[in-house]
Protein backbone atom coordinates (compact mmCIF):
# COMPACT_ATOMS: atom_id res chain seq x y z
CA UNK A 1 0.00 0.00 0.00
CA UNK A 2 1.17 3.48 -0.84
CA UNK A 3 1.42 5.78 2.17
CA UNK A 4 -0.83 8.83 1.84
CA UNK A 5 -1.07 11.84 4.13
CA UNK A 6 -4.83 12.06 3.78
CA UNK A 7 -6.13 8.65 2.69
CA UNK A 8 -5.87 5.06 3.84
CA UNK A 9 -7.55 1.69 3.40
CA UNK A 10 -7.29 -1.66 5.09
CA UNK A 11 -9.01 -4.99 5.19
CA UNK A 12 -9.04 -8.52 6.51
CA UNK A 13 -10.39 -11.98 5.71
CA UNK A 14 -9.76 -13.30 9.20
CA UNK A 15 -12.80 -15.18 10.58
CA UNK A 16 -12.30 -13.77 14.09
CA UNK A 17 -14.03 -10.36 14.10
CA UNK A 18 -11.76 -8.91 16.77
CA UNK A 19 -8.65 -9.83 14.84
CA UNK A 20 -10.18 -8.69 11.53
CA UNK A 21 -11.03 -5.18 12.72
CA UNK A 22 -7.67 -4.98 14.50
CA UNK A 23 -5.84 -5.78 11.26
CA UNK A 24 -7.84 -3.23 9.26
CA UNK A 25 -7.42 -0.48 11.88
CA UNK A 26 -3.69 -1.17 12.10
CA UNK A 27 -3.25 -0.72 8.35
CA UNK A 28 -5.18 2.56 8.42
CA UNK A 29 -3.32 3.95 11.43
CA UNK A 30 0.03 3.12 9.87
CA UNK A 31 -0.89 4.99 6.69
CA UNK A 32 -2.38 8.04 8.43
CA UNK A 33 0.54 8.26 10.82
CA UNK A 34 -1.68 7.61 13.82
CA UNK A 35 -4.02 10.53 13.11
CA UNK A 36 -7.76 10.13 13.55
CA UNK A 37 -9.74 10.23 10.30
CA UNK A 38 -12.32 12.86 9.47
CA UNK A 39 -14.33 10.14 7.74
CA UNK A 40 -14.20 6.36 7.94
CA UNK A 41 -16.22 3.89 5.86
CA UNK A 42 -16.66 0.28 6.98
CA UNK A 43 -17.99 -2.59 4.86
CA UNK A 44 -18.40 -6.10 6.23
CA UNK A 45 -19.78 -9.54 5.35
CA UNK A 46 -22.67 -11.17 7.22
CA UNK A 47 -20.15 -13.32 9.10
CA UNK A 48 -19.34 -10.28 11.27
CA UNK A 49 -22.95 -9.27 12.03
CA UNK A 50 -23.13 -10.96 15.48
CA UNK A 51 -20.04 -9.00 16.55
CA UNK A 52 -20.85 -5.69 14.87
CA UNK A 53 -21.39 -3.75 18.11
CA UNK A 54 -17.94 -4.76 19.32
CA UNK A 55 -16.43 -3.90 15.93
CA UNK A 56 -17.98 -0.42 15.90
CA UNK A 57 -17.00 0.29 19.51
CA UNK A 58 -13.43 -0.86 18.90
CA UNK A 59 -13.17 1.27 15.78
CA UNK A 60 -14.30 4.37 17.68
CA UNK A 61 -12.07 3.72 20.67
CA UNK A 62 -8.92 3.07 18.65
CA UNK A 63 -9.37 5.01 15.41
CA UNK A 64 -11.68 7.74 16.76
CA UNK A 65 -13.17 8.94 13.44
CA UNK A 66 -15.17 12.16 13.37
CA UNK A 67 -17.79 10.36 11.27
CA UNK A 68 -18.24 6.66 10.53
CA UNK A 69 -20.49 5.21 7.83
CA UNK A 70 -20.93 1.53 7.01
CA UNK A 71 -23.00 -1.27 5.52
CA UNK A 72 -23.25 -5.05 5.44
CA UNK A 73 -22.43 -6.67 2.12
CA UNK A 74 -22.29 -9.90 0.18
CA UNK A 75 -18.62 -9.21 -0.42
CA UNK A 76 -16.15 -6.36 -0.03
CA UNK A 77 -13.36 -4.60 -1.90
CA UNK A 78 -10.07 -4.19 -0.07
CA UNK A 79 -7.28 -2.63 -2.09
CA UNK A 80 -7.05 -4.35 -5.48
CA UNK A 81 -8.76 -7.47 -4.11
CA UNK A 82 -12.47 -8.25 -4.37
CA UNK A 83 -13.53 -10.74 -1.70
CA UNK A 84 -16.75 -12.26 -3.04
CA UNK A 85 -17.46 -14.84 -0.33
CA UNK A 86 -16.44 -15.82 3.17
CA UNK A 87 -15.54 -13.57 6.12
CA UNK A 88 -14.44 -10.15 4.93
CA UNK A 89 -14.08 -6.62 6.19
CA UNK A 90 -12.86 -3.45 4.47
CA UNK A 91 -12.08 -0.04 5.94
CA UNK A 92 -11.50 3.32 4.24
CA UNK A 93 -10.39 6.53 5.93
CA UNK A 94 -9.49 10.09 5.08
CA UNK A 95 -8.02 12.84 7.22
CA UNK A 96 -8.74 16.45 6.29
CA UNK A 97 -9.29 19.00 9.06
CA UNK A 98 -10.87 21.46 6.62
CA UNK A 99 -13.42 19.00 5.27
CA UNK A 100 -17.00 19.74 6.30
CA UNK A 101 -18.85 16.50 7.07
CA UNK A 102 -22.47 16.15 8.10
CA UNK A 103 -23.76 12.67 8.99
CA UNK A 104 -27.30 11.85 7.85
CA UNK A 105 -29.60 9.14 9.25
CA UNK A 106 -32.63 8.70 6.96
CA UNK A 107 -35.93 6.96 7.57
CA UNK A 108 -38.81 6.34 5.17
CA UNK A 109 -42.40 6.69 6.40
CA UNK A 110 -45.21 5.28 4.24
CA UNK A 111 -47.82 8.02 3.75
CA UNK A 112 -50.01 6.03 1.39
CA UNK A 113 -49.28 7.78 -1.89
CA UNK A 114 -45.53 8.16 -1.49
CA UNK A 115 -42.94 7.62 1.19
CA UNK A 116 -41.88 10.60 3.28
CA UNK A 117 -38.16 10.81 3.99
CA UNK A 118 -37.23 11.89 7.51
CA UNK A 119 -33.80 13.00 8.69
CA UNK A 120 -32.66 15.16 5.77
CA UNK A 121 -31.02 18.40 7.01
CA UNK A 122 -32.76 21.72 6.40
CA UNK A 123 -29.65 23.29 4.90
CA UNK A 124 -27.03 21.57 2.73
CA UNK A 125 -23.70 23.00 1.62
CA UNK A 126 -23.60 23.42 -2.16
CA UNK A 127 -21.93 22.11 -4.20
CA UNK A 128 -21.27 18.99 -2.15
CA UNK A 129 -21.11 15.20 -2.33
CA UNK A 130 -23.33 12.76 -0.46
CA UNK A 131 -21.99 9.28 0.22
CA UNK A 132 -25.07 7.11 0.72
CA UNK A 133 -25.69 3.47 1.66
CA UNK A 134 -29.24 2.18 1.98
CA UNK A 135 -31.28 -0.88 2.84
CA UNK A 136 -33.20 -2.19 -0.21
CA UNK A 137 -36.22 -3.40 1.75
CA UNK A 138 -37.06 -0.31 3.78
CA UNK A 139 -35.76 2.71 1.88
CA UNK A 140 -37.12 4.07 -1.44
CA UNK A 141 -33.79 5.11 -2.90
CA UNK A 142 -35.24 6.19 -6.26
CA UNK A 143 -37.80 8.46 -4.55
CA UNK A 144 -35.06 10.01 -2.44
CA UNK A 145 -32.81 10.60 -5.46
CA UNK A 146 -35.68 12.25 -7.33
CA UNK A 147 -36.08 14.59 -4.36
CA UNK A 148 -32.35 15.39 -4.38
CA UNK A 149 -32.32 16.02 -8.13
CA UNK A 150 -35.18 18.50 -7.76
CA UNK A 151 -34.25 20.27 -4.52
CA UNK A 152 -30.45 20.01 -4.57
CA UNK A 153 -29.26 19.87 -8.20
CA UNK A 154 -25.67 20.69 -7.17
CA UNK A 155 -25.45 17.71 -4.82
CA UNK A 156 -23.72 14.61 -6.21
CA UNK A 157 -24.79 11.29 -4.68
CA UNK A 158 -22.50 8.24 -4.80
CA UNK A 159 -22.97 4.94 -3.00
CA UNK A 160 -24.68 1.57 -2.97
CA UNK A 161 -27.38 -0.67 -1.58
CA UNK A 162 -26.56 -3.06 1.28
CA UNK A 163 -26.42 -6.63 0.00
CA UNK A 164 -25.91 -9.04 2.90
CA UNK A 165 -29.60 -9.91 3.30
CA UNK A 166 -32.30 -11.81 1.43
CA UNK A 167 -35.13 -10.61 3.67
CA UNK A 168 -36.14 -7.40 5.51
CA UNK A 169 -34.36 -6.65 8.76
CA UNK A 170 -31.21 -8.65 8.01
CA UNK A 171 -28.95 -5.90 6.69
CA UNK A 172 -27.05 -3.58 9.00
CA UNK A 173 -26.16 0.08 8.45
CA UNK A 174 -23.73 2.05 10.59
CA UNK A 175 -23.60 5.77 11.29
CA UNK A 176 -21.13 6.75 13.99
CA UNK A 177 -22.18 4.53 16.95
CA UNK A 178 -25.71 3.89 15.68
CA UNK A 179 -26.45 0.49 14.12
CA UNK A 180 -29.68 0.19 12.15
CA UNK A 181 -31.45 -2.54 10.16
CA UNK A 182 -33.48 -0.19 7.96
CA UNK A 183 -33.46 3.17 6.22
CA UNK A 184 -30.28 4.76 4.87
CA UNK A 185 -27.16 6.43 6.22
CA UNK A 186 -24.96 8.99 4.57
CA UNK A 187 -22.49 11.79 4.97
CA UNK A 188 -22.52 15.13 3.15
CA UNK A 189 -19.02 16.37 2.38
CA UNK A 190 -17.70 19.71 1.16
CA UNK A 191 -14.33 21.41 1.40
CA UNK A 192 -11.67 23.28 -0.58
CA UNK A 193 -8.94 20.76 0.13
CA UNK A 194 -10.71 17.80 -1.47
CA UNK A 195 -12.18 17.13 -4.89
CA UNK A 196 -14.58 14.20 -5.30
CA UNK A 197 -15.24 12.93 -8.79
CA UNK A 198 -18.02 10.45 -9.63
CA UNK A 199 -17.50 7.71 -12.22
CA UNK A 200 -20.38 5.45 -13.28
CA UNK A 201 -19.53 2.55 -15.59
CA UNK A 202 -22.70 0.86 -16.85
CA UNK A 203 -20.85 -1.30 -19.33
CA UNK A 204 -23.57 -1.41 -21.99
CA UNK A 205 -23.27 -0.90 -25.74
CA UNK A 206 -26.16 0.58 -27.75
CA UNK A 207 -27.47 -1.41 -30.72
CA UNK A 208 -29.61 -0.17 -33.58
CA UNK A 209 -30.60 3.47 -33.33
CA UNK A 210 -32.48 5.67 -30.85
CA UNK A 211 -36.27 5.84 -31.02
CA UNK A 212 -38.84 8.26 -29.63
CA UNK A 213 -41.44 6.58 -27.42
CA UNK A 214 -44.76 7.21 -29.18
CA UNK A 215 -47.02 4.97 -27.08
CA UNK A 216 -46.41 3.69 -23.58
CA UNK A 217 -48.11 2.97 -20.28
CA UNK A 218 -46.13 2.76 -17.06
CA UNK A 219 -43.22 0.39 -17.83
CA UNK A 220 -44.71 -1.06 -21.03
CA UNK A 221 -43.54 0.21 -24.41
CA UNK A 222 -46.18 -0.19 -27.14
CA UNK A 223 -44.76 1.94 -29.94
CA UNK A 224 -41.31 3.33 -30.74
CA UNK A 225 -41.11 5.82 -33.57
CA UNK A 226 -44.69 5.01 -34.62
CA UNK A 227 -44.13 1.24 -34.96
CA UNK A 228 -44.70 -1.65 -32.51
CA UNK A 229 -41.86 -1.83 -30.00
CA UNK A 230 -41.11 -5.44 -30.83
CA UNK A 231 -40.65 -4.52 -34.50
CA UNK A 232 -38.15 -1.84 -33.52
CA UNK A 233 -36.32 -4.46 -31.44
CA UNK A 234 -36.07 -6.75 -34.46
CA UNK A 235 -34.70 -3.87 -36.52
CA UNK A 236 -32.11 -3.09 -33.83
CA UNK A 237 -30.97 -6.70 -33.67
CA UNK A 238 -30.69 -6.86 -37.45
CA UNK A 239 -28.46 -3.77 -37.44
CA UNK A 240 -26.33 -5.04 -34.55
CA UNK A 241 -24.41 -7.66 -36.52
CA UNK A 242 -22.29 -9.86 -34.25
CA UNK A 243 -23.42 -7.90 -31.19
CA UNK A 244 -26.93 -9.30 -31.68
CA UNK A 245 -25.72 -12.55 -30.10
CA UNK A 246 -25.11 -10.69 -26.85
CA UNK A 247 -28.84 -10.02 -26.56
CA UNK A 248 -29.35 -13.69 -25.67
CA UNK A 249 -27.15 -13.16 -22.59
CA UNK A 250 -29.11 -10.09 -21.50
CA UNK A 251 -31.11 -7.47 -23.36
CA UNK A 252 -31.50 -4.00 -21.92
CA UNK A 253 -33.09 -0.68 -22.74
CA UNK A 254 -31.30 2.65 -22.43
CA UNK A 255 -33.42 5.66 -21.51
CA UNK A 256 -31.79 8.95 -22.47
CA UNK A 257 -31.18 11.08 -19.38
CA UNK A 258 -30.46 14.43 -21.08
CA UNK A 259 -32.79 14.95 -24.05
CA UNK A 260 -31.03 18.22 -25.01
CA UNK A 261 -28.12 16.39 -26.66
CA UNK A 262 -27.97 16.16 -30.45
CA UNK A 263 -26.68 12.58 -30.41
CA UNK A 264 -26.38 9.78 -27.86
CA UNK A 265 -23.65 7.27 -27.07
CA UNK A 266 -22.54 4.96 -24.28
CA UNK A 267 -22.91 6.71 -20.93
CA UNK A 268 -25.87 8.89 -21.94
CA UNK A 269 -28.49 6.37 -20.84
CA UNK A 270 -30.17 5.05 -17.73
CA UNK A 271 -29.92 1.29 -18.28
CA UNK A 272 -32.79 -1.01 -17.34
CA UNK A 273 -33.61 -4.65 -18.10
CA UNK A 274 -36.01 -5.76 -20.80
CA UNK A 275 -38.23 -8.03 -18.72
CA UNK A 276 -40.81 -9.31 -21.19
CA UNK A 277 -42.40 -9.09 -24.64
CA UNK A 278 -45.84 -9.82 -26.10
CA UNK A 279 -45.76 -10.98 -29.72
CA UNK A 280 -49.52 -10.47 -30.10
CA UNK A 281 -49.57 -6.79 -29.08
CA UNK A 282 -45.97 -5.99 -30.05
CA UNK A 283 -45.33 -4.55 -26.59
CA UNK A 284 -42.15 -4.77 -24.54
CA UNK A 285 -41.98 -4.46 -20.75
CA UNK A 286 -38.91 -2.83 -19.19
CA UNK A 287 -37.68 -2.28 -15.66
CA UNK A 288 -38.55 1.42 -15.45
CA UNK A 289 -41.52 3.70 -16.04
CA UNK A 290 -41.20 5.28 -19.50
CA UNK A 291 -43.15 8.24 -20.85
CA UNK A 292 -44.22 9.25 -24.33
CA UNK A 293 -41.65 11.62 -25.84
CA UNK A 294 -38.63 10.07 -24.16
CA UNK A 295 -35.80 8.65 -26.27
CA UNK A 296 -34.73 5.03 -25.83
CA UNK A 297 -32.25 2.66 -27.44
CA UNK A 298 -31.77 -1.07 -27.00
CA UNK A 299 -28.53 -2.14 -25.32
CA UNK A 300 -26.43 -5.28 -24.84
CA UNK A 301 -23.89 -6.04 -22.16
CA UNK A 302 -20.79 -8.21 -22.18
CA UNK A 303 -17.59 -8.59 -20.16
CA UNK A 304 -15.32 -7.17 -22.84
CA UNK A 305 -17.47 -4.08 -23.35
CA UNK A 306 -17.79 -3.56 -19.61
CA UNK A 307 -14.02 -3.76 -19.22
CA UNK A 308 -13.43 -1.27 -22.02
CA UNK A 309 -16.02 1.12 -20.58
CA UNK A 310 -14.45 1.19 -17.11
CA UNK A 311 -10.93 1.58 -18.49
CA UNK A 312 -12.04 4.40 -20.78
CA UNK A 313 -13.81 6.29 -18.00
CA UNK A 314 -10.90 6.03 -15.57
CA UNK A 315 -8.19 6.83 -18.13
CA UNK A 316 -9.13 10.50 -18.17
CA UNK A 317 -9.10 10.79 -14.37
CA UNK A 318 -6.58 10.98 -11.56
CA UNK A 319 -7.16 10.14 -7.91
CA UNK A 320 -5.39 9.81 -4.58
CA UNK A 321 -7.97 7.33 -3.22
CA UNK A 322 -11.28 5.74 -4.18
CA UNK A 323 -14.43 4.06 -2.96
CA UNK A 324 -15.86 1.39 -5.25
CA UNK A 325 -19.52 0.34 -5.28
CA UNK A 326 -19.82 -2.58 -7.70
CA UNK A 327 -22.81 -4.75 -8.54
CA UNK A 328 -23.02 -8.22 -7.03
CA UNK A 329 -23.79 -9.41 -10.57
CA UNK A 330 -20.31 -8.45 -11.74
CA UNK A 331 -17.27 -10.12 -10.18
CA UNK A 332 -15.87 -13.49 -11.24
CA UNK A 333 -19.16 -14.88 -12.54
CA UNK A 334 -19.39 -12.11 -15.13
CA UNK A 335 -15.77 -11.32 -16.01
CA UNK A 336 -14.38 -14.83 -15.64
CA UNK A 337 -11.51 -13.61 -13.46
CA UNK A 338 -11.50 -12.37 -9.85
CA UNK A 339 -11.05 -8.75 -8.74
CA UNK A 340 -11.78 -7.23 -12.15
CA UNK A 341 -13.12 -3.79 -11.20
CA UNK A 342 -10.68 -3.24 -8.34
CA UNK A 343 -7.87 -4.48 -10.57
CA UNK A 344 -8.77 -1.97 -13.28
CA UNK A 345 -8.72 0.84 -10.70
CA UNK A 346 -5.21 -0.15 -9.65
CA UNK A 347 -4.04 -0.65 -13.24
CA UNK A 348 -5.28 2.76 -14.41
CA UNK A 349 -4.98 4.93 -11.29
CA UNK A 350 -2.16 3.18 -9.44
CA UNK A 351 -1.94 1.59 -5.99
CA UNK A 352 -4.16 4.12 -4.26
CA UNK A 353 -6.12 3.43 -1.05
CA UNK A 354 -9.29 1.66 -2.21
CA UNK A 355 -12.26 0.05 -0.45
CA UNK A 356 -15.86 -0.74 -1.24
CA UNK A 357 -18.43 -3.49 -1.50
CA UNK A 358 -20.63 -5.60 -3.76
CA UNK A 359 -24.01 -3.88 -3.92
CA UNK A 360 -27.64 -4.76 -4.60
CA UNK A 361 -27.84 -1.51 -6.59
CA UNK A 362 -25.34 1.25 -7.26
CA UNK A 363 -25.84 5.02 -6.93
CA UNK A 364 -24.20 7.62 -9.10
CA UNK A 365 -24.84 10.49 -11.52
CA UNK A 366 -25.52 10.07 -15.24
CA UNK A 367 -26.42 13.00 -17.46
CA UNK A 368 -26.42 15.37 -14.51
CA UNK A 369 -28.95 13.35 -12.50
CA UNK A 370 -28.35 11.10 -9.49
CA UNK A 371 -29.74 7.65 -10.33
CA UNK A 372 -29.99 4.11 -8.97
CA UNK A 373 -28.33 1.60 -11.30
CA UNK A 374 -27.89 -2.14 -11.67
CA UNK A 375 -24.92 -4.17 -12.96
CA UNK A 376 -22.81 -1.03 -12.64
CA UNK A 377 -19.53 0.04 -11.08
CA UNK A 378 -19.91 3.42 -9.35
CA UNK A 379 -16.84 5.10 -7.93
CA UNK A 380 -16.05 8.08 -5.74
CA UNK A 381 -12.58 9.32 -6.68
CA UNK A 382 -10.85 11.49 -4.09
CA UNK A 383 -8.11 13.96 -4.98
CA UNK A 384 -6.31 16.34 -2.66
CA UNK A 385 -6.17 19.87 -4.07
CA UNK A 386 -3.31 20.99 -1.83
CA UNK A 387 -5.50 23.72 -0.37
CA UNK A 388 -6.23 23.94 3.32
CA UNK A 389 -4.34 22.04 6.01
CA UNK A 390 -3.65 18.37 6.62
Amino acid sequence: MVVSAKFASGGSQHPDSAIAIGEAIGQVLDTLGGRSPTLAALFFSEHHLPYLRDIVDTLHEVLNPSTLIGASAQGVVSGATEIESGPSLALFALHDRDLLVEPVLLEAIDTGDEAAILGWPKAVESPATLLLVADPFSFPTTVFLDHINTRHPDLTVIGGIASAASAPGQNRLVLDRTISSEGAVGVVMAGLGLEIDAVVSQGCSPIGRPYIVTKAESNVLYELGGKPAIERLKESLAEAGENAKLAFKGLHIGIVVDENQESFSRGDFLIRNVIGADQETGAIAVGEKVEVGQTVQFQVRDAEGSHEDLVSLLSSRSADAALLFTCNGRGTAFFGTPSHDAGVVEEVLGQIPLAGFFCAGEIGPVGGKNLLHGFTASLALFRSTGLGSN
